[in-house]
């Protein structure tokens, strides 16, 4: 019988919230000015990741089963949404341990997953994932780091890893190793490498890269020359390491949109900060119409980004077998959503927007610039449209006859208890494509019965019939089109755009249909409205479908400050 994740009362997202909060309010880590020093040295942010260690964050990183903290996905996607509110690089420089460890969680054997996780959870130990090298990019079929085993049944490893997040500062590295001369699928194992356990002289760190964005980040690299590393470093079996990766990106593609939902959310937060205090045309900007609809587009737009994250970490636990697909979408569509708010707030900025002192010590410019290398991480845009282009054929026809997991449906959804995650039900390629957007229909039935009831807006219901016809068109258009991502014309990566619009609009259809979703619905049929206007070309709103997203003046018009 599966496990039901149990609550923690304490919820480490308010206790992180809290915590960075009082620190900032005393100059301390997460603090404005110190964050934008920080950022202009390039310079490490040790003492945030310290009170993110004292706050207990590494424990989101372990399975609540190995003694980390209960909620699984959506606790850690929280979490890091939080840290990554007040400063992108801090998360990504911390919450690559994730992504380090997660392999381990997904092929690791019981005794290597409770070593690890004693290091994580005793000695807060850094975990990198070393998967890229020079010039190869994404393609991780053409890596050449070696892995040889001896007489002994050790492994020697030799090659680079480069650019590595947390490469040099990190005790721990997963590295994907070739380890048939040939290569192919499977040619590569994966190792669970412990830097601190290997002999003089057979590895060095690789410098650190100055980046545009997240400066103050660990980007660097490692060296490793016939490297010895014991036989039960190998995780899961010779010739699985790239299923294995493959598996976990699913995991840790769907966490990376925390990323893109922290620099959303502080980018709204500046420039609602700015509107309110700016005086033009003897008023503020915020009272000014084209500002309000800026703004309020803008939270529709998160509201829309938050319910495809949230329903994407949740589908994790109850529509594991889907992820290939899930993942994809969330990874390619919730970056592209934001960045396209974050662009809309800059202009809102004017010059405020890029310059480094004057408006909140520069801040804006540096979250837009953070948020930008998020799109890369874990598989690009392209990449995951590609992914969702090899399974066009079978999402296709399961969204023409309605077919999906209505089980694993109603625990995403919140109707049933959310299971724990069991990563050994991660698929390669989903068999039964993504439920999220093959229910739209009957979702949209439901909204239609709430707006009868008054529970819902009756332009939810209108929205919910729009975004159905929608899906029925998206399925058409991705039956036209050739089945494989080799090659795949440009028109099918506008359909797979469509689809991640899709499934955005889809989350918060179903979140809207869900226990509690009504106390949300005013933000829920905003993001529906946003989903039409990115899915629609020529949509256009009501005037005020965004209006009731803008926060008020916190004080009176008079003496507006210049």
């Amino acid at each position: 019988m599966t496990a039901v994740v149990p609550e923690w009362p304490a919820g480490l997202p308010a206790v992180l919230a809290d915590a960075m909060t009082a620190a900032a309010a005393t100059g301390g880590p997460f603090g404005v000015s110190r964050s934008a020093a920080l950022d202009a040295a390039e310079a490490f942010p040790e003492q945030e990741c310290a009170l993110l260690d004292a706050c207990g964050l590494p424990r989101a990183y372990v399975p609540a089963r190995l003694g980390g903290v209960p909620g699984g996905l959506p606790e850690l996607l929280h979490a890091l949404r939080e840290v990554a509110r007040r400063d992108v690089t801090v998360a990504v420089a911390h919450g690559k341990t994730f992504l380090g460890a997660v392999s381990t969680w997904v092929a690791g054997t019981e005794q290597q997953q409770r070593a690890l996780a004693r290091l994580l959870l005793d000695e807060n130990a850094v975990v990198a994932w070393g998967l890229t090298e020079r010039g190869i990019g994404s393609d991780l079929l053409a890596g050449s780091l070696t892995a040889v085993r001896g007489p002994d049944r050790e492994w020697r490893l030799t090659g680079e890893k480069w650019p590595i997040n947390n490469a040099t500062r990190g005790r721990l590295i997963s590295v994907l190793a070739r380890t048939d001369p040939a290569g192919g699928p499977r040619g590569f194992s994966l190792f669970l490498v412990d830097k601190s356990t290997l002999a003089e002289g057979t590895w060095q760190p690789l410098p650190k890269e100055p980046t545009h964005g997240i400066r103050g980040a660990d980007i660097s690299g490692l060296r490793l020359s016939d490297a010895p590393i014991p036989a039960d470093a190998l995780i899961g079996k010779v010739g699985d390491g790239l299923g294995t990766v493959l598996r976990a990106l699913q995991l840790t593609r769907t966490v990376c949109a925390a990323l893109s939902l922290g620099a959303g959310e502080h980018a709204l937060r500046l420039a609602h900060e700015f509107a309110a205090e700016r005086a033009l045309y003897d008023t503020r900007l915020l009272l000014l119409p084209l500002a309000r609809r800026v703004l309020g587009r803008a939270a529709a737009s998160l509201a829309l980004a938050d319910a495809a994250a949230l329903l994407g970490a949740r589908c994790a636990h109850g529509l594991t077998g889907e992820m290939s697909a899930v993942s994809a979408a969330v990874k390619a569509g919730v970056p592209w959503i934001v960045q396209q708010t974050i662009d809309d707030l800059a202009e809102l900025l004017g010059a405020r927007g890029f310059l480094t002192a004057h408006h909140a010590d520069g801040m804006f410019q540096k979250l837009e610039r953070d948020h930008r290398i998020v799109a890369v991480f874990d598989g690009s845009t392209a990449v995951n449209r590609s992914l969702l282009i090899s399974q066009f054929p079978l999402l296709a026809k399961l969204i023409r006859t309605g077919t999906y997991d209505a089980a694993g449906l109603a625990a995403t959804t919140g109707e049933t208890p959310l299971p724990e995650l069991e990563p050994a039900a991660l698929r390669l390629v989903s068999r039964t494509g993504c439920s999220v957007v093959q229910a739209v229909p009957e979702a949209a039935a439901r909204i239609a019965a709430l707006a009868g009831a008054g529970s819902v807006p009756p332009r939810a219901a209108a929205l919910a019939v729009l975004l159905s016809e929608q899906t029925v068109a998206l399925a058409r258009d991705m039956a036209e089109l050739p089945p494989s991502a080799r090659n795949a014309p440009a028109a099918a990566f506008a359909v797979a755009r469509r689809f991640e619009a899709c499934f955005a609009g889809a989350a918060a259809l179903h979140l809207l249909v869900a226990p509690g979703g009504t106390e949300s619905a005013v933000a829920l049929t905003a993001a529906l409205e946003r989903c039409m206007e990115l899915l629609v070309p020529g949509h256009r709103p009501p005037s005020d479908a965004y209006e009731p997203l803008v926060p008020p003046l916190a004080r009176p018009v008079e003496e507006p400050v210049r």
